[in-house]
């Protein structure tokens, strides 16, 4: 009997854009953006989808995201931050997911690439409002019938579940 792996894909939360000088990779999450983490975090929580291994990019707005989301859980995992999810695309992302270990793998990540990634992985993608658009914190739950990750392909993903920050308001 295999197992069954879950993946949660979460873009990042809306990040600040008003400091002109600042480096793309270190843009901040504005306060709607951390509210909104905080929001996420309780969802997967209120739901049971509780990541053993967080994977996520290096910058600041998904670092920030992270810190949002971590502490709806008892013991949030320790975080691997990995410049590869930074602009990474679909593929770049399944290679980084083939190499995870544990039972509920969170990612977070960018747009365009998460949405694609996302869309990629399913069988079927859900008709539901802002799925393929992928907007700030869209965070989408997918099943795999996995002995391991590194097993993981392109379209053999369930869809499980999926909210945006707006749904939680």
């Amino acid at each position: 009997s295999s197992m069954t792996r879950t993946l949660i894909l979460t873009r990042h939360t809306k990040s600040a854009w008003d400091d002109p000088g600042l480096d793309d990779h270190d843009r901040p999450l504005n306060d709607r953006g951390r509210r909104a983490a905080a929001a996420i975090g309780d969802w997967l929580k209120s739901r049971g989808y509780v990541p053993d291994t967080v994977l996520s990019s290096t910058a600041q707005r998904t670092r920030e995201t992270w810190e949002g989301i971590a502490p709806a859980f008892a013991k949030p995992p320790e975080p691997t931050w990995l410049a590869a999810l930074y602009h990474a695309d679909a593929q770049a992302m399944l290679e980084v997911l083939r190499q995870a270990e544990g039972g509920t793998v969170l990612m977070l990540g960018h747009n365009p690439s998460i949405a694609d990634f996302a869309t990629r992985l399913l069988d079927q993608a859900p008709n539901l409002p802002g799925f393929l658009r992928y907007p700030s914190g869209a965070t989408t739950v997918i099943r795999f019938q996995n002995d391991a990750w590194s097993g993981t392909n392109f379209g053999a993903g369930q869809f499980v579940d999926f909210v945006k920050p707006r749904d939680l308001e």
